[in-house]
This record gives structure tokens, C-alpha cells and sequence, in this order.
């Protein structure tokens, strides 16, 4: 079992750095799976949601820029800041869901759990899909020819 976050499928502004390392979290686990998997061994990438830790209190950041005061990324900021982000988890229920996980055979390759963490990754993974079929023809187009 690997925790990840909603954030290794969805990205929000002001959270690039956590974003590559969820990404490369995901990736990561994903790839093991697949080589471990001819040994039965399950591999679960666990992705919730905002939930209350102490993840905030323990955020290190950069000083405000005010170029940003007015973006999506100075919203998230001010968000965080003054406690208005929104954390809809609940930690015991999320942990929980984690160990009913662990019985599950085959093991579930990803597990989002929060009603944030549905909402925002199938809103991504729809909106990936939508760009790769809008190139689907330039993609065909650039097989070698036989």
C-alpha cells in the first residue's frame, strides 16, 4: 500500500512541487505493480482527499509575490492561510477504508477515497481523455509507414 493523494491524478494551483512528487509517487507504484503482480502481490495506490492532519500547519512556503495576489494560485494560497481551504475527509474513515483495502484480493491498483477526491479526479481523467481523442488523428498520423 502506497499513499499518494487526489493530487497524483489532479493538480491544483500553488502546489507544483507536491504535485511532482505525487505524480512520481503514482507512476512509480503503478510500475511495480505491474512487475510484482506475476508473484500475486497486489500493489494499492491509496488517494484521499483533504483531510484534517497536520499537513498545513507544516507547510514551509516562499513568501507571498503580490503578481499573484489575483490568480487561481493566490486564491489556493489565501485558502490555506486563512483556513478557508476546504477539508471534507474524515481521518478515521479514511484509514479505515485503507485496512478493508488491505483484505481485498486482487488489491485495488488505486483507492480514492473523499467525495473531493472523486469529484476532482474524474473531472482530470475526463478532460485527459478529451484532449487525447481530440489529437487522435495527429497521433495516427505519425506511424512509421511499413
Amino acid at each position: 500500500m502506497q499513499v499518494s493523494s487526489a493530487g497524483g491524478q489532479t493538480t491544483y494551483p500553488n502546489f507544483g512541487l507536491y504535485h511532482a512528487t505525487k505524480w512520481g509517487i503514482e507512476g512509480f507504484a503503478e510500475t511495480v505493480a505491474k512487475e510484482v503482480a506475476p508473484f500475486n502481490i497486489g500493489v494499492t495506490i491509496v488517494e484521499p482527499g483533504a483531510t484534517p492532519t497536520s499537513f498545513g500547519s507544516g507547510l514551509v512556503s516562499a513568501p507571498a509575490m503580490a503578481v499573484y495576489d489575483q490568480t487561481p494560485a493566490g486564491d489556493v494560497r489565501r485558502g490555506l492561510f486563512n483556513g478557508d481551504f476546504p477539508i471534507p475527509n474524515d481521518a478515521n474513515k479514511i484509514a479505515q477504508a485503507m485496512l478493508d483495502s488491505a483484505s481485498q484480493h486482487p488489491a485495488p491498483l488505486r483507492l480514492a477515497l473523499g467525495p473531493d477526491t472523486y469529484a476532482d479526479v474524474r473531472a482530470a481523467l475526463v478532460a485527459r481523455l478529451t484532449s487525447l481523442d481530440a489529437q487522435r488523428d495527429l497521433a495516427l498520423s505519425t506511424k512509421a509507414d511499413a
